[in-house]
């Protein structure tokens, strides 16, 4: 979220567009929970239908370093990743 967000300020059907799978209930979850921990701001807009822009905070934005990294040690490690969440699933398949 917080790279997605690190662009300016989106929308929130714009954020679920981008957000493969995510249910409508989880990014409000996660959105307001960004927002307590004072990552994101929420700006409402009176229109109809109302319109409603997320947008990361400093706080946030300092967040986007920290977080690359472990995008990139992900993407680096996803093999081995990937081959441990095979092996637990057949464990659990044998249980």
């Amino acid at each position: 979220m917080v790279l997605l967000l690190g662009g300016g300020p989106r929308r929130f059907n714009d954020i679920k567009r981008s957000v493969d799978g995510i249910s409508q209930r989880m990014l409000t979850l996660t959105l307001r929970g960004l927002e307590r921990d004072g990552m994101v701001t929420r700006t409402m807009f009176p229109t109809i239908p109302p319109r409603v822009d997320y947008e990361l905070t400093p706080l946030g934005h300092s967040s986007r370093a920290p977080v690359l990294v472990l995008m990139e040690w992900i993407n680096t490690n996803l093999p081995e990743i990937e081959a441990a969440r095979a092996r637990f699933d057949l464990r659990r398949q044998a249980d």
